[in-house]
């Protein structure tokens, strides 16, 4: 019998366009209810692209990891309410002060979406964090950064599958969102801290975040129903 959609997966929209990114939410319609619009697809499309996947009756994620002074970050959450986003990604590394005024924007807001701080970037590891001048593991960083937006008013964290188990113990009421998401014996590609469906919710993820094991795939549907048998056999939180 064929699983029933899994909320907790989010199929990553990483097109230059809306054809092929509205082509593909179609095709997953009754198995994926929620879709990721990223920078590229934003860039092209705008606020038209969350509309319509709206209007459809999809959940959206919108991931900008917004990173600017306060007052601006602050402006674009209010701007992004209005689109009718329920999720929305802000650079941690922005810091307490930015952080702060997204989530007291957020908070007055009636129909904001939840934010998400984005910790490491999972195409990172120990050496691309001492290039920017961060010493000691990505695990290290992940726990400070979460730690720091926690305090600064947000609860939901981006980070890969490698430290939420860590997270999940030091901020067991947090929401998190794992991309970085490799069935086995997929390619990794450009990223480095990766884990298999099941693998990453056992560690405490919420939200599972897959973009080319079903996009690039020859079969998406296919792709997406692997991956949702394989979800199955871990119960959510």
């Amino acid at each position: 019998m064929e699983p029933k959609p899994d909320p907790r997966l989010i199929v990553a929209l990483d097109f230059p366009e809306a054809g092929p990114a509205l082509d593909l939410a179609d095709r997953l319609a009754g198995r994926c209810h929620w879709f990721k619009v990223g920078l590229e697809l934003y860039l092209a499309e705008g606020n038209a692209i969350l509309h319509e996947l709206r209007h459809r009756g999809f959940s959206v994620f919108l991931d900008l990891k917004l990173h600017d002074i306060p007052n601006t970050v602050a402006r674009a959450v209010r701007s992004v309410a209005e689109t009718g986003a329920e999720l929305l990604t802000v650079h941690a590394s922005g810091g307490p002060a930015m952080l702060a005024a997204a989530a007291e924007a957020a908070e007055a807001l009636p129909h904001a979406p939840r934010l998400l701080a984005v910790t490491v970037l999972t195409s990172m590891d120990e050496a691309q964090l001492v290039a920017t001048g961060v010493a000691g593991a990505p695990a290290d960083q992940v726990l400070r950064l979460a730690e720091m937006a926690a305090a600064s008013g947000i609860s939901g964290f981006v980070a890969s599958a490698e430290e939420s188990a860590a997270l999940r113990r030091r901020l067991p009421a947090a929401v998190l969102v794992i991309p970085g998401i490799r069935p086995a014996g997929a390619a990794t590609g450009d990223q480095k801290r990766v884990a298999t469906p099941a693998a990453a919710l056992a560690a405490g993820a919420d939200y599972l975040v897959v973009g080319r094991p079903i996009t690039q795939a020859a079969d998406p549907a296919a792709a997406a129903l692997a991956i949702l048998e394989e979800m199955q056999g871990v119960p959510a939180r």
